[in-house]
Parts: C-alpha cells; sequence; structure tokens
C-alpha cells in the first residue's frame, strides 16, 4: 500500500496551545496524546462523516476507535442529525419534564431484558455510580464487588492506580474479583458476609465467559442477598439491541447503558427491576441535564434505525472480517503466539505479547504508527460502526497486512526503537 507523509502542523500548535492550557491536552485519558504515537499521529479531529474523519490539517482516516465506542451508525448519520435538528427547534432544556424522556424510556423497557423503569445521566460513571447507590439503599449494605472498568468516580477508581484523591475509607468499600473465576467471588462474600450490597461486572470485555459463569455469578450474588449489576456502557446495542444480557441471556438486576445509546451525544441510563428502581424516589441522582432533549431525540432515533435496519449483523459481519483477516496475517508473518485480535466482532481488542509475553505497548506503537501512515485511526481494537463498508475493511485489512509485516521484520531485527518514529504510547492505568 502507497504511504504518503501527511502533514501534521496544526494538530501539533493545537497540542502546544493545549498542553500550556489543558491538564493532559484532553478531556479523556484514551483520546490523549499519549495513547497515540506522536508526531506521525494526528492529535485534534475536526469532523467526521460516516466512517471517516478528517484532523485539523485536513488528513482523512477510516475510523476504527468510533470515539471510544459511542459511534455505532456513522459520524452525523442522517435519521440522527434530522432528529436532533427537528428539536433544536423546540429547544434543549426546559423548566419541567419533556415528553421525550418517556419515549426514550419505554423503547428501553421494550427492548431490554431487565429494563422495568429508566433513569438518565450523561455519562458512563454518572449511570454506574447510580447503579451503586441504589444497591447499597436497596440491601442496607454498604461494599460493592466490581469487576472491569466503571468509570471515573470514587467508589471505583479508588481501586486502581489511578487512586490519587480518593479516601482510604471509600476505597475499603470496594472489592475486586477476577472474570471467568468464580471462587474469587465467592471469596468476598465468605470474607465480607452480609455486607456486599451489589455485584457490579462488565458481563463481558474482550474475554468471552466460560460457559455458565454470568449463570455462576447470578446465582452467587442472588444467594448472598446481594444485587447483580451489569455494567452495559460498552456492549450496549453492540452485541445485540438489547445488550449483553440478550445475548448471553442472563438478565441482571439493575443495567447501565451509554456509549451508543446517541450515537455520539451525551447520553446514558441507568434500568432495572421496578422493585429497585423505584428508590430513585428517595436515593438522590439529579441533574440539571438529565432530561436534555437533543440526546434524548439521538437516541430515540439511534434505537429506531437498530429496530428497522440490519445494524446489529452489520457490525457483527465487518467485525468478522477485520477479526479473522488480522489473525491470518499474524499467522502469516509468524506472530500468530504474539500478536491475536480477540472478543467479540463488534468491539475488538488486538493484543501484543513480548518475548516473555508480557503486554508490549512498543509493538502497538509501531502497528498503531504504521496503520496512521495508510490513513487508518487506531487505538486498541476495531469499533465497528454501521457506516463502516466493504471498502473501508479492504483497506483497513491492507494496511493492516503492511503494518504486521513491518512490525514482523523489526521483531526479527531487533529494531523496534528503529522504526518507531515518535515517543511510545503510554499506559492510561501505570503500574504500581
Amino acid at each position: 500500500m502507497k504511504v504518503a507523509r501527511r502533514s501534521l502542523t496544526r494538530s501539533q500548535e493545537y497540542l502546544a496551545r493545549a498542553r500550556r492550557l489543558i491538564p493532559g491536552a484532553s478531556q479523556t485519558f484514551s483520546k490523549a496524546p499519549s495513547q497515540f504515537v506522536q508526531g506521525v499521529s494526528p492529535v485534534f479531529l475536526q469532523r467526521g462523516q460516516g466512517s471517516h474523519v478528517w484532523d485539523v490539517d485536513g488528513n482523512e482516516y477510516i475510523d476504527c476507535v468510533a470515539a471510544l465506542g459511542p459511534i455505532i451508525l456513522g459520524y452525523n448519520d442522517p435519521d440522527v442529525t434530522a432528529a436532533v435538528a427537528r428539536q433544536l427547534q423546540d429547544g434543549t432544556i426546559f423548566s419541567l419534564p419533556h415528553p421525550l424522556e418517556v419515549e426514550v424510556a419505554q423503547r428501553l423497557t421494550e427492548v431490554i431484558p431487565c429494563a422495568e423503569m429508566v433513569r438518565f445521566g450523561k455519562n458512563g460513571s454518572d449511570v454506574t455510580s447510580a447503579a451503586v447507590r441504589v444497591a447499597r439503599a436497596y440491601t442496607g449494605r454498604d461494599i460493592i464487588a466490581c469487576c472491569g472498568y466503571h468509570g471515573w468516580q470514587d467508589w471505583y477508581i479508588g481501586t486502581t492506580t489511578r487512586s490519587r484523591g480518593v479516601p482510604q475509607a471509600i476505597r475499603d468499600l470496594t472489592m475486586t474479583f477476577n472474570y471467568n473465576d468464580i471462587a474469587s467471588l465467592e471469596r468476598l462474600f465468605h470474607d465480607a458476609p452480609g455486607r456486599i450490597a451489589g455485584v457490579i461486572m462488565e458481563p463481558i470485555g474482550v474475554v468471552a465467559p466460560k460457559d455458565g459463569f454470568l449463570e455462576e455469578v447470578a446465582e452467587v450474588t442472588r444467594k448472598n442477598g446481594a444485587l447483580l449489576i451489569f455494567d452495559e456502557v460498552v456492549t450496549g446495542f453492540r452485541l445485540a439491541l438489547g445488550g449483553a444480557q440478550e445475548y448471553f441471556g442472563v438478565t441482571p438486576d439493575v443495567a447501565c447503558f451509554g456509549k451508543a445509546l446517541g450515537n455520539g451525544y451525551p447520553i446514558a441510563a441507568v434500568v432495572g427491576r421496578r422493585d429497585v428502581m423505584a428508590l430513585f424516589d428517595e436515593i438522590f441522582f439529579s441533574g440539571t441535564f438529565g432530561g436534555e432533549t437533543l440526546s434524548l431525540a439521538a437516541a430515540l432515533a439511534t434505537i429506531s434505525k437498530m429496530q428497522t435496519h440490519p445494524v446489529i449483523e452489520h457490525l457483527w459481519r465487518q467485525g468478522r472480517k477485520l477479526q479473522d483477516g488480522v489473525n491470518a496475517f499474524a499467522t502469516e508473518f509468524g506472530m500468530g503466539d504474539r500478536v491475536q485480535c480477540i472478543g467479540l466482532p463488534p468491539h475488538t481488542v488486538i493484543t501484543f505479547r513480548d518475548e516473555q509475553g508480557a503486554d508490549s505497548l512498543l509493538m502497538r506503537s509501531v502497528f498503531q504508527q504504521e496503520m496512521a501512515k495508510r490513513g487508518v485511526l487506531f487505538l486498541t481494537g476495531f469499533n465497528i460502526s454501521y457506516s463502516l463498508s466493504d471498502a473501508d475493511v479492504e483497506h483497513s485489512l491492507e494496511a493492516s497486512r503492511d503494518a504486521l509485516g513491518l512490525l514482523a521484520a523489526a521483531l526479527e531485527g531487533h529494531r523496534l526503537e528503529e522504526v518507531l518514529e515518535g515517543p511510545a504510547v503510554q499506559p492510561v492505568f501505570r503500574q504500581a
């Protein structure tokens, strides 16, 4: 594939200004300059259309990041944009609730298995924290057991290496268990008998659940009097319209949705059993913009399109092509044990392993760099959108083959650092 050198002058100019004004130069860790190879990857994007984005220098890319997952239909989807434009004429926020709150809530109860009542937020951290609060209120207990990533709020982030600023007393109230390891969850209930309010987990990250694991989690959780909460901020509307709970056939007590719900507009929802959700009348979960109408209009249009178009089928089909292609290329270049595209096709991650089997950010950096040089914006894997065309997939696969071929040659010649044209990407969660 022909590689054209891309000017990144304006990106670098904005970056210099951002470093003076914005800590980390970004509002989101995973979008920060440290997550991309500087000097090769763009830093600031200007606009998007379908599955393509353009940076501030005018360079065009196929976007495999999809804004970290929210773009499920495509940038500037005509149906979503039209719905938002219509609502914009009437207003964005009012002094009383808007009918869209009822209409979107109704639609969610129709498509999500556990949803009998609904409350809205603006992002995933809003609704996971709301779910934790309602679990504590419902059970009268304090401790939360978690597995996966659940946002920036104190109750969760205190369990990570980004815990600075979180009081130890708060950190002590959240305990972690391991995915596909039911014994690790059972130990938590054994060590804190009668104290665990809820178990919150991503029903799938990138590793599939072992047969019966999700069912075992549900059984152990309920046997011990706690609530089961599925964090579907990532999986919601990607694996199936009703989320991972529909796909795997395991229904939680409460679930959290976000990202893809509004095709890029800021909206999230906590949904669940009526008797649990009724407690939101008593606990405090309230925000001025919870009923903001542009995002609600976007959500209604997004769900409607997913109900009337083969969106889910497209995500699986295109994702499978990319996943199978990358794995075939890795095997072709003798790296099948070191480079793998894993996860379910609508949302995959490419893992890079060094000779000792540890994660290799250096290998990932070289791959990401070469993808960017070939017009593909890549972070860690493939978030598929309905607008990702066959031509986009072909181009991305061709770029992947080139990138993996170069990576294999660099590994063979022990030249990884030499072929990397900027600083290697850095982990968001640093080693403890």
